[in-house]
């Protein structure tokens, strides 16, 4: 279970400039719902908003984000995708703050149907990612994960504190007693994860690809979507499986 002390939101990460949040549990507002995590880099005291949920999720999310930094300072929405439960709540974002969102350039065109009419603070990222610059000079790097599981997706790693943002990959499907902030076990994690994985990613040659090109970032933790955070050696736990896991095309002839 989350611990009570950290409902409200953990600071993965924090020196003198530079801040990693994990914006706290959604539990009682679920009702159903997907279980989802949002985060907040503030940087020299303006924020990056990452993945900041649905319509339904509005209001508990502004209230996380007004305990560490004003609303106003918000300057960078990330959107690792398309769905839903990611980015339908666009437009109350942008009538709150000036911000810019980043998404893949693959969706820009369809953020109009999230109720946004002025696509002038879209900013599309290339397929093969970009890098963000914060007002410390520090970068936060857009890292393609495409087809894990959006063909258009992006993990966002924040060089200062060395933490990934995956978005779905990593993802844990947990039952209602069974959601914890952090992995404590890996191997017992892997029933709250393989489904999901093998269901949604594309296939095992893409997700080595995305393995790859992680381990070169060398990140201290992935910080999904949904489900637990990895840290310490559950980082290398998790990309080891990961690497060997068969899943999406590669059980085809079980699909159809």
């Amino acid at each position: 279970m989350i611990q009570d002390d950290d409902v409200h939101g953990k600071i993965l990460y924090e020196d003198n400039q530079h801040k990693f949040i994990w914006l706290g549990s959604e539990s009682q507002y679920r009702k159903g719902a997907v279980q989802t995590m949002q985060y907040l880099i503030i940087d020299n005291g303006r924020g990056v908003l990452l993945d900041p949920g649905g319509v339904h999720l509005f209001s508990r999310v502004v209230t996380a984000v007004s305990r560490f930094i004003s609303v106003d300072k918000i300057d960078t929405i990330f959107f690792s995708h398309q769905d839903p439960d990611v980015s339908s709540g666009i437009a109350l974002w942008l009538g709150i703050t000036n911000a810019k969102v980043y998404i893949s350039e693959l969706w820009v065109r369809f953020l109009p149907h999230f109720g946004i009419v002025d696509t002038n603070r879209m900013i599309g990222i290339p397929d093969k990612g970009m890098d963000i610059k914060l007002p410390s000079g520090a970068l936060m790097k857009c890292v393609p994960s495409h087809f894990m599981h959006s063909p258009g997706q992006f993990g966002l790693f924040d060089e200062k504190s060395r933490i990934l943002f995956t978005s779905d990959i990593g993802a844990a499907v947990f039952g209602e007693n069974d959601e914890t902030l952090f992995v404590e076990d890996f191997d017992a994690h892997i029933p709250f994860i393989k489904g999901f994985h093998m269901r949604y990613m594309a296939s095992n040659k893409i997700v080595r690809r995305w393995v790859d090109a992680v381990r070169r970032l060398n990140p201290v933790m992935l910080a999904p979507q949904h489900g637990a955070v990895y840290k310490d050696e559950n980082v290398g736990k998790f990309l080891d499986w990961m690497a060997n896991l068969q899943c999406g095309t590669d059980f085809i002839d079980t699909l159809f």
